[in-house]
């Protein structure tokens, strides 16, 4: 309560710097002895400043802070302490008034530095906005300097030739006092209008080039759809054709089937449409089956063929390098057992070809408008056997036998040459198939063979009677009229076959 009556009157008491700065001093005075002051008149004071007040300032409470703990320490009587207190209380008032106004100094000295700050700001500016200016007056000039026009990098007519062609009115005007500029200038004025007369041309060609685009691309609109069209066309005029007995459209499909068959069957297509065509025989030739499957076929047969190609060549250059005879072994076992694989496979020997010749017999000596048909044959061919089989199409069942022994010895129950019935191994049984390989089927379809026994073999009677039964069947067919041999057998046998019945 002492400390903060006697705190109250000290703060109350300090109403300037100066009351303050003379309390401090009267603190001082009380523990320590001032020392003697020299006279006014000889020296001056000088003005200390607030730093050095400042300084003085922390010293003392440093010093009075020391001895309160010297005190505390050596416990000594509290009315010390108490002075102390109070001492170092009007030192803190001075420490916090000193340091106020070093603050209030310090802004002052902001201000005017700001102040004086201010005009170097806008001459600093000014210098900105003056070198800008400069850089772009000086860019500006440099690119006046380095300008080039365009008209030396045109090719312009020489002057010859502009003196020549160029029109009157462009010649004869002055654009300029200067000669060769005015020169250049013309030169340029007529390359303009040379230019414009240009571009109009390339518009009107760009146009016709449009139209005729537009011309081309209708036109291959119109080639496209113009197969459709025609289909359409041959489908319309098929009944046309059937009535006037003009059947264009199926004789192109099946000569474009024909292409498709292998060499016997095409062999016997030939021979029976050249002796329908030739000699006006009553029959009807045609190539049924999947042209597909024909071509896949066809393609098959193609890899294969290349590849015992391929395979013969390897052989023939090994054969050259003189080969060891292991390996060469080796290879003729797997020859073999792929022989052997093939011929132990029935459906793959007996592989038929997907397309086949049909064949209708008419009647000659029918006086009807409507033909007659006899029977209808149909002529197989098993590619891997090379072998043509020929067999009936008819309901009936007494048309099965019909063709057995249309010739001697020719029943088509066996294979026709030995070659076929290697690879066959087992003895087909032929007689419970629809067709059988007669001989004279492979004589027609261009497959001729050697017979398996010569003629001489057998004492002379057989041979006698053979041959004299030979000669009879085949007088006829060995003048070469192979196919109208075989047409008029089968009409005469199936005629009287219909007799008996």
């Amino acid at each position: 309560y002492h400390f903060r009556s006697h705190f109250r009157r000290s703060a109350s008491s300090l109403s300037s710097p100066a009351a303050s700065m003379a309390t401090v001093l009267a603190a001082e005075a009380m523990d320590v002895e001032a020392p003697a002051r020299p006279p006014s008149a000889t020296t001056a004071p000088k003005p200390r400043s607030l730093h050095d007040l400042l300084a003085e300032t922390r010293a003392s409470v440093e010093e009075v802070a020391a001895r309160i703990l010297a005190i505390k320490k050596d416990g000594a009587p509290k009315s010390e302490l108490r002075e102390l207190v109070a001492q170092m209380s009007l030192l803190l008032i001075t420490l916090r008034q000193v340091n106020r106004e070093i603050l209030m100094e310090e802004d002052k000295v902001k201000g005017e530095t700001e102040a004086a700050k201010a005009p170097v700001d806008s001459t600093t500016l000014r210098l900105h906005n003056l070198l800008y200016e400069k850089n772009h007056y000086v860019k500006a000039i440099r690119s006046c300097l380095d300008f080039q026009t365009k008209h030396p990098g045109i090719d312009l007519v020489p002057e010859e030739e502009f003196h020549r062609t160029a029109p009157a009115d462009i010649r004869d005007k002055t654009l300029a006092a200067d000669t060769a500029h005015d020169l250049m200038l013309k030169r340029l004025n007529f390359e303009l209008v040379q230019r414009k007369e240009l571009c109009e041309r390339h518009e009107k060609l760009e146009q016709q080039k449009n139209s005729l685009l537009g011309t081309i691309a209708n036109q291959k609109k119109f080639l496209s759809s113009l197969p459709s069209h025609l289909k359409s066309l041959k489908k319309a005029s098929l009944p046309v054709q059937q009535q006037l007995g003009m059947l264009h459209t199926k004789k192109l499909k099946q000569h474009h089937a024909a292409e498709l068959l292998p060499s016997p069957l095409y062999i016997t297509y030939t021979q029976l449409l050249g002796q329908k065509e030739a000699f006006g025989e009553n029959i009807e030739v045609e190539v049924n089956g999947s042209t597909k499957d024909a071509q896949t076929f066809a393609q098959q047969q193609a890899k294969q063929e290349m590849a015992g190609t391929l395979a013969n060549d390897d052989s023939n250059r090994m054969d050259d390098d003189a080969i060891d005879e292991e390996e060469d072994a080796q290879r003729r076992r797997s020859r073999s057992r792929k022989s052997s694989k093939e011929a132990s496979n029935p459906a793959l020997a007996y592989q038929l070809h997907p397309l086949k010749v049909v064949l209708h017999v008419y009647d000659t000596e029918d006086p009807g408008t409507k033909r007659r048909k006899l029977i209808t044959l149909r002529f197989e061919y098993l590619a891997k056997l090379n072998v043509v089989c020929v067999g009936s199409e008819d309901s009936d069942g007494m048309d099965s036998n019909i063709l057995c022994n249309l010739f001697p010895d020719d029943t088509g129950l066996e294979l026709p040459h030995q070659m076929a019935k290697l690879y066959a191994g087992e003895t087909p049984n032929f007689s419970e198939k629809d067709s059988r390989p007669y001989k004279w089927a492979q004589h027609l379809a261009g497959i001729d063979f050697l017979p398996e026994v010569p003629q001489s073999v057998g004492d002379s009677s057989n041979r006698a009677s053979r041959n004299a039964d030979l000669s009879s069947g085949l007088a006829l067919y060995r003048q070469q009229n192979r196919a109208q041999t075989i047409l008029q057998r089968i009409r005469s046998r199936k005629i009287a076959q219909m007799a008996l019945t």
